[in-house]
């Protein structure tokens, strides 16, 4: 079975061959025949210069969706709307929730000492985080899209300020 990056693999490189693509990644073509079928993983280090060359945040969904089953998939039924305004208004929504349900739970006691009364409480919260990461994420990938901006300088910026705040070493 074919996967989301399998097939968004294909789909970047538009008109580029395999080899044409092989040989910018150092890698056979036969791999990238492999990775466009499903009949091979895309190594992290591929994974790496796939998102260096192609800088497309919704491959970043797929990859991290693949390789850890965790994180925003990009949405595509048919109740998502995704064009800018709406996308923008449904994160705003969704923040708002996020916002009210977190103000609501007292995070005052150690979490594993929550009541069994108080874990359906927390369940909410969680699944308001999500909800809000994911339409977070997406906005952030209209963003970089329709505004032009690198999906990977924005989040290598971040990185380093991490770093001056002294958040990351």
């Amino acid at each position: 079975m074919k996967s989301k990056v399998s097939e968004m693999l294909k789909e970047m490189r538009k008109g580029e061959t395999q080899q044409q693509l092989s040989m910018e990644l150092n890698t056979s073509r036969e791999s990238i025949s492999a990775y466009e079928t499903g009949r091979a993983r895309v190594p992290q280090d591929v994974a790496q210069n796939l998102m260096t060359k192609f800088e497309d945040p919704w491959f970043a969904f797929a990859l991290r969706n693949e390789y850890t089953k965790t994180g925003p998939m990009r949405l595509n039924g048919p109740n998502f709307d995704g064009h800018r305004s709406a996308v923008r208004e449904k994160t705003i929504e969704e923040v708002k929730e996020v916002l009210g349900t977190l103000e609501a739970f007292s995070f005052a006691k150690p979490l594993q000492n929550i009541s069994e009364w108080e874990r359906p409480k927390a369940k909410l919260l969680a699944e308001h985080i999500i909800e809000a990461v994911t339409a977070l994420e997406h906005t952030l990938a209209v963003l970089c899209d329709e505004a032009g901006l690198s999906y990977n300088e924005e989040w290598q910026e971040h990185y380093t300020q991490l770093k001056v705040k002294g958040y990351l070493i």
